[in-house]
């Protein structure tokens, strides 16, 4: 019996901006999966015919002089649907290069995308947790994939292409194990707010103790020595508060503007979208946009004390 062809498209985009409604595609590459294999490539640049901004310039190094030749969207796009076809698409931070394609096909053909999109960067959150990252370098150094050039279209899509089969074994190993614990949801909640519990539990047991071993140097104690070699010691620090808007400027001269301060990125996001700032400078905030990415969250709702009390009273 034949072989089943399992065809996918691992593809990456360079583009000249963030806002996918806005900016453009300058550099396109797709490797083309079968069954696992790579059979297939296709990558060309593409004029924008708009300007390139200095700060995605910085990060994928292509200049406007590198695509002045370059096929143009209208030239380009058709060709790259064409090699996708209706395969799904295979991308690190999918909504990122799938929401560039989209607006691409939109304009110049008239028609959304309808391939089904897979998001290597969820499946990797999904198979290592802990980490503290998960971009493509750290995909890459976790499955011992060689790699050199990052940023350019097709070799982060070729390296991608080499990683998605390893990823996608584990996280459909990983899948199936979850399938057949759906039948078990109620007793594995119960049992997430145990764990849970037993989490706060034991911080706060650990802040106790770490009290007592305060209590123990202020009161003139020597450094303690784990039979493991660990070294249980104290230290005091001093810290103090600064009016920001006093020292903004001298920070910035001396180039520690930016380790000195955090953004907060939420707040920013919610000045953007609401209507408590004017439409030109909600514009110029977005084009200050660095990454676009998509999050998931599964929450967990607190009880009304005060409901659950009376309805316990009422059952008595």
């Amino acid at each position: 019996m034949a072989t089943k062809k399992n065809t996918e498209i691992v593809l990456d985009v360079e583009t000249t901006g963030l806002d996918y409604t806005k900016e453009r595609i300058i550099e396109f590459a797709a490797v083309k999966l079968v069954n696992d294999e790579i059979v297939d490539t296709y990558e060309t640049l593409i004029n924008p015919q708009q300007h390139i901004r200095k700060s995605s310039i910085a990060i994928h190094h292509i200049t406007e002089d590198m695509v002045a030749d370059a096929p143009t969207e209208k030239e380009a796009v058709p060709k790259i649907l064409k090699f996708i076809g209706n395969s799904p698409i295979i991308a690190h931070n999918a909504i990122f290069d799938y929401s560039f394609l989209n607006e691409a096909s939109i304009r110049v053909k008239k028609k959304e995308l309808k391939n089904i999109k897979i998001d290597t960067q969820f499946l990797f959150k999904e198979i290592y947790p802990d980490l503290e990252s998960h971009g493509l370098a750290m995909l890459l150094d976790k499955l011992n994939i060689e790699y050199s050039t990052q940023h350019r279209a097709m070799a982060d899509a070729m390296n991608l292409a080499k990683a998605y089969p390893i990823l996608k074994k584990l996280y459909s190993e990983k899948y199936e194990w979850q399938l057949r614990q759906l039948d078990n949801i109620d007793y594995l909640f119960e049992r997430y707010l145990r764990i849970q519990q037993a989490i706060t539990t034991m911080q706060s047991e650990l802040q106790d103790l770490k009290s007592i071993f305060r209590l123990y140097f202020e009161r003139g104690g020597e450094p303690v020595k784990a039979s493991s070699g660990e070294m249980l010691v104290y230290q005091s620090k001093q810290g103090f508060e600064y009016d920001f808007m006093q020292i903004k400027d001298l920070l910035e001269q001396i180039g520690a503007l930016n380790k000195a301060v955090k953004l907060n990125n939420g707040f920013v996001d919610r000045l953007v979208s609401g209507l408590s700032v004017d439409e030109s400078i909600r514009e110029q905030i977005k084009q200050a946009r660095q990454e676009f990415s998509e999050i998931r969250h599964v929450h967990i709702i607190k009880p009304d004390r005060k409901a659950s009390q009376a309805q316990a009273e009422a059952a008595t």
